[in-house]
């Protein structure tokens, strides 16, 4: 089975997500997915792997994966080209399943479980109000709202408002609110503030939720200290890249320095960027982003080198639906994954109106049925949206 066309598609109501179709001359459509400047992303699919991959086999997905990382790496592999490579793996692995009639979860050997907890990350999108929630008072009461749901652990960020802003010495924020250099002040009033929803929850609802911090690299070293411990008291499930990712003797400075679990990092990429990490004791739970790290197979060998040192994984998915299903199959195959992210105000809302098939939760678990590939497609009204930029590399 030959790849006969590339078509990438975005769209202008979620400007970050691009997705990615690989056609085939037997018919069938794998979908990929990335997120972010999905208009350099599709200029490199088309401008650069096209290349490499019109007319050649679909099942040579190692070396299609090889052959782009080094096409890419010789002149600086991280950022979009990484982000290029994981939406083509992800298209080919659902190509692989469609073609076998199995899911992708039974392609890497078969499932370690039928279902993973899963974690809510508190945004807000459409009606779901999430993030206000927490933000403005109520975490307990969201708290509450998530245990109805069997969902037993949440995500929040706390010290965020706290940090640096975008835009310099005129203080307007001209990015959005996680994005900002680092701090280097905190006063113990606003210490204590970012305190106030861990509290709120512990007092509503006991040890009953999980409450994982984010921490959005925002804060020095000494800073992040300082959050950790103040975090010890409330049982904490971990503190999530506090610190940037581009210093990893910090994160080992980090980890001698508190009990808290530490989470690194979805801006970590491939197996190369991640070893340091699990080397040098830097954090007790790996993250890496399936379609940020170099799809499944880059992720998959990431998770392999965490097991080797008995650390276990979680994977970052605020992405997109497609990256979810992509991280589902990896996380019900693998024996060291412990829990899954999911964003709630998203898969009961816009993931919807771009894939066929919803994310399948119940209970506070995901699972997925035995369906071919993925088990999910992009909609074909997707592609006839007004605000959608498609383009295509046929083979000649």
């Amino acid at each position: 089975m030959k790849i006969t066309r590339l078509q990438t598609i975005w769209l202008d109501e979620h400007p970050n997500n691009l997705w990615l179709r690989i056609h085939t001359d037997e018919g069938l459509i794998g979908v990929g997915e990335t997120y972010y400047v999905p208009r350099a992303i599709a200029a490199i699919i088309h401008d650069v792997f096209s290349k490499l991959l019109l007319g050649r086999e679909v099942f040579d997905i190692e070396s299609h994966w090889t052959n782009m990382y080094s096409t890419v790496s010789f002149f600086g592999f991280a950022g979009a080209e990484m982000r290029a490579i994981s939406a083509v793996d992800v298209a080919l692995w659902d190509l692989l399943g469609q073609y076998t009639g199995q899911p992708i979860y039974n392609l890497l050997g078969g499932r370690s479980r039928d279902r993973i907890p899963i974690y809510n990350t508190c945004v807000s999108h459409g009606a779901c109000k999430d993030y206000q929630r927490w933000a403005e008072g109520e975490a307990g009461e969201l708290a509450q709202d998530l245990l109805r749901e069997g969902i037993r652990a949440m995500k929040i960020w706390p010290w965020d408002q706290f940090g640096v802003s975008l835009g310099g010495p005129i203080g307007c924020n001209a990015g959005v609110g996680a994005v900002g250099p680092i701090g280097h002040y905190l006063s113990s009033d606003d210490l204590k503030r970012g305190l106030q929803p861990i509290e709120q929850i512990r007092r509503a609802v006991g040890g009953a939720m999980q409450i994982a911090i984010e921490g959005h690299a925002k804060w020095n070293l000494p800073i992040s200290i300082q959050i950790a411990k103040a975090l010890e008291p409330y049982d904490i499930l971990w503190l999530e890249e506090i610190l940037p990712a581009d210093n990893i003797e910090c994160y080992v400075r980090l980890a001698q320095a508190t009990s808290i679990p530490l989470c690194v990092s979805e801006r970590l990429f491939t197996r190369f960027g991640f070893r340091e990490v699990i080397e040098k004791n830097a954090a007790q739970i790996i993250m890496p982003d399936v379609v940020w790290t170099g799809g499944i197979t880059e992720a998959r060998k990431i998770i392999n080198m965490a097991d080797t040192y008995h650390l276990p994984v979680t994977t970052h998915d605020t992405v997109g639906p497609v990256a979810v299903f992509s991280a589902a199959h990896l996380a019900l195959h693998a024996r060291n994954a412990m829990i899954m992210e999911t964003v709630r105000a998203y898969c009961s809302g816009w993931y919807k109106d771009v894939v066929t098939n919803p994310i399948p939760i119940a209970e506070g678990h995901l699972g997925l049925p035995a369906t071919p590939g993925l088990g999910t497609k992009l909609r074909e009204e997707v592609l006839t949206r007004s605000d959608a930029h498609i383009e295509e590399s046929p083979l000649k």
